[in-house]
């Protein structure tokens, strides 16, 4: 009944704000513009059928098969991304609108204010900029997101490295999403972009998929084909307990991927761990204790419990914001994702209210963290002012053999490249 009566919350509260945000664009562009009969009545019954499709897509994306959801659904989730658009570049023509007000006020041009026919004509122009500017927006975005993923280098000075494990290459793959929208095709080609990399071990960090297991087994199937010689590594992201948890922990299993739950293993290029050795440790989601029907927390001290803390530290955790913990507990890189760089411009800034660090590189006390903007995408397949990737960390051991990490480098942007 918890479960259920989240649930209810999250679609109580989603169509109220899509209600609003569609009953907002409806007085922009088809109320304060005058349009005349029957096109006034025909836009508006278009934007009550978009409105209503929206709730729509949340039962249909678990209802339908894969392949039939990715058909019905495209429309419905790129009016999705383009409703976010109209509502940012309407709310600031009306800032513009306001401050021009304003303007006349002060000066004492009221007169120009009362004129009906000037509103409606200042109205029009500011629906048609804004049509124009969604509409290319959109064509970019749409491109974007179905580019290939770029690959991402990004090299980390990791504490208590070993000299002999210098140069141990990570590739990170976070929020694939393998579901309505991204399927089986799209999922081979990372992993043959991934195997490629010739990675020394790869971490999937979360939200894999948006679905169920008996609906995406086959897409999901190409993960098995990824190589590395120190293994594929996983920890669950929150879309992970929304699409059934268990069951694919399981399959991920079956598949030959290693699920991190709370855990940590020791990663060694020699037969010992005494060859030369770092710690890399996975923990559920950060909010898993509130979607996993209380089964599931994220529980970085039980992964640390007893670990030998001269030996290097790496993290996955899919949010950022479990770096506050992890820089306490004296890891050295932290490898995140969740936030998809915000996805659509400018959604990013939004993202802040949840998560302290949104994209790229980023130093928390003594720890590194990097934040992915993220493989697949969410929703709408768009991406705009972000771009999806594919990331290879290079660890480094420290200069000198100090065990402390040397370059210094903050920012989202220090020591990245892109190709």
């Amino acid at each position: 009944m918890h479960r259920v009566g989240q649930i209810a919350l999250f679609l109580g509260i989603f169509i109220a704000i899509i209600g609003g945000v569609h009953f907002y664009i409806w007085i922009r562009l088809i109320h304060a513009t005058s349009l005349p009969a029957p096109w006034s009545r025909v836009a508006t019954i278009a934007v009550l059928i978009l409105g209503l499709s929206l709730p729509a897509t949340f039962l249909l994306s678990r209802a339908l098969p894969e392949s039939v959801a990715r058909a019905v659904l495209f429309v419905p989730y790129l009016w999705m991304g383009m409703m976010f658009l109209f509502f940012f570049f309407l709310l600031a023509t009306d800032v513009l609108r306001a401050l021009t007000s304003l303007g006349l006020w002060a000066s004492g041009h009221t007169d120009l204010l009362a004129a009906a026919g000037r509103r409606v004509l200042v109205a029009r122009v500011l629906a048609g900029t804004v049509m124009l500017a969604v509409a290319g927006c959109s064509v970019v975005a749409v491109h974007t997101a179905l580019a290939r993923p770029v690959v991402r280098e990004v090299r980390v000075e990791l504490p208590h490295l070993p000299a002999s494990m210098s140069g141990f290459t990570i590739v990170q793959l976070t929020d694939l999403h393998v579901g309505p929208t991204l399927g089986e095709k799209w999922l081979r080609g990372v992993v043959g972009e991934v195997n490629a990399l010739r990675p020394d071990l790869v971490a999937i960090t979360g939200d894999l998929v948006d679905g169920s297991v008996p609906q995406l087994r086959a897409a999901v199937a190409p993960i098995g084909e990824l190589k590395a010689p120190h293994g594929v590594f996983f920890i669950t992201g929150n879309h992970e307990f929304y699409s059934g948890v268990g069951p694919w922990l399981a399959e991920l299993r079956r598949l030959g991927v290693q699920v991190l739950e709370n855990e940590r293993v020791a990663i060694s290029r020699g037969a010992q761990v005494t060859d030369g050795a770092f710690d890399l440790a996975g923990v559920h989601d950060y909010s898993a204790h509130t979607v996993g029907n209380g089964h599931y927390r994220a529980d970085l001290p039980k992964a640390l419990a007893g670990r030998d803390p001269t030996r290097a530290l790496v993290l996955l955790a899919h949010q950022p914001r479990a770096a506050r913990q992890a820089a306490e507990l004296g890891v050295g890189l932290q490898l995140s994702g969740h936030t998809h760089g915000g996805q659509i411009w400018p959604w990013r800034y939004l993202v802040y209210l949840q998560q302290p660090w949104v994209s790229g590189r980023h130093r928390v006390g003594a720890t590194t963290l990097y934040v992915s903007d993220g493989t697949g995408f969410w929703g709408p397949a768009m991406r705009l002012g972000t771009s999806a990737e594919i990331t290879r960390v290079t660890l480094v051991a420290p200069a000198g053999g100090t065990g402390k990490q040397g370059d210094g480098e903050t920012g989202s942007k220090a020591g990245l490249k892109s190709r």
